[in-house]
């Protein structure tokens, strides 16, 4: 029996309307957010492994009782401590530096010629009193500000080695001695000098990576502070993570290098030159601490010694993992042994004027 012609159309409507509504619920569906799972941060690893430090304590203590390790320990602590708050003050002035200096200003103040700004970027290392650690963020963001990375190079290795505070503890450290201090200042300033002046006629911009040569946006004066913020912590995240692999390599070295050697070339200067220089390479001090190890060293002439004092705050292994990781590994392998050699011949030459 055929339906009425209205029931047919009515059913057809009903249909649609069913079937409108059906598909209106399946596009909420879908509509609605996925649950998205949840990440474990680097937070809740550290407090899973200090728990099970704590869990695990008296087995710990007895497999990690070991003289060469506590050494070792002992070291890596010793470096990132001293380090870090020299870091932190770099990270700071590298962030004012990326937000309240424009680079027109450090275009102003700098003269235009390479070979002229070089000897004035080492003798405005003077106002930055920190470590090595503090100058790498602070080059850097000379770099990205338009400075040439030549001058920004003679910062980096005059600010460690010519601030008062690195002079002031010499001085304590070789009582009655003022060649001692005079001798150091004029070595690691003419280190960073020549040093500045032959990566000018010898470096090449392909050498330092992209990053650190990129230059900086301007910024608009309400957003000068985030930028502050942004590029202090972003350095320190950086430059600290290098700094930890530099303090490892430090601590592992001092541990397998034997002490008894140091006693065996006290009486040859020319061998004590050299195992000096490759010490402070080793040991990784910080620039406000070395001068009292090298003092505690008196079975080594001056001379010896002042070349430890002018190589560490240049060239360590914790500076070359951090230039590594700040300015790229093609830097850092070619600019760690020009420095070696210049703070070297630089500290010789120094030695011999004010020392003999």
């Amino acid at each position: 029996m055929r339906r009425p012609a209205g029931t047919r159309r009515r059913s057809a409507g009903g249909l649609a309307a069913r079937t409108g509504t059906i598909d209106a619920v399946t596009t909420a569906t879908r509509a609605q957010p996925s649950r998205v799972r949840r990440r474990i941060t680097s937070l809740e690893v550290l407090c899973a492994l200090l728990v099970l430090a704590l869990a695990l304590q008296g087995w710990l203590n007895r497999v990690l009782d070991v003289p060469a390790l506590r050494t070792g320990s002992t070291v890596f602590v010793a470096v990132c401590v001293q380090a870090m708050p020299f870091l932190v003050l770099g990270v700071l002035v590298s962030g004012a530096i990326a937000a309240f200096m424009p680079a027109a200003v450090l275009r102003r103040v700098l003269p235009r010629r390479t070979a002229l700004a070089v000897p004035v970027a080492g003798a405005a290392g003077v106002a930055l009193p920190g470590c090595e650690c503090a100058s790498v963020p602070v080059a850097r963001r000379l770099m990205q500000q338009g400075v040439p990375p030549a001058v920004a190079v003679a910062f980096l290795l005059a600010a460690p080695a010519v601030n008062p505070i690195v002079l002031v503890a010499t001085a304590v450290a070789f009582p009655g001695r003022p060649e001692m201090v005079l001798a150091r200042f004029v070595g690691s300033l003419a280190t960073a000098v020549v040093t500045g002046w032959l990566w000018a006629r010898l470096g090449r911009p392909e050498w330092i990576a992209e990053r650190a040569l990129r230059r900086l946006p301007a910024t608009e004066g309400g957003s000068r502070w985030a930028v502050f913020a942004e590029t202090a912590r972003h350095d320190l995240v950086e430059s600290g993570g290098y700094l930890v692999i530099g303090g490892l390599t430090a601590a592992v070295l001092n541990v397998l290098v034997p002490s008894g050697w140091l006693a065996a070339v006290g009486g040859q200067a020319a061998l004590g030159v050299l195992v000096m220089a490759l010490l402070a390479v080793v040991l990784a001090l910080c620039s406000e601490a070395d001068a009292f190890v090298a003092a505690s060293l008196g079975a080594l002439p001056l001379l010896p010694r002042l070349v430890f004092l002018v190589v560490g705050p240049a060239v360590d292994v914790k500076l070359i993992a951090l230039h590594a990781g700040t300015f790229g590994r093609s830097f850092a392998v070619r600019f760690a042994p020009l420095v070696f050699v210049v703070a070297v011949g630089c500290a010789l030459a120094a030695g011999l004027v004010f020392l003999s």
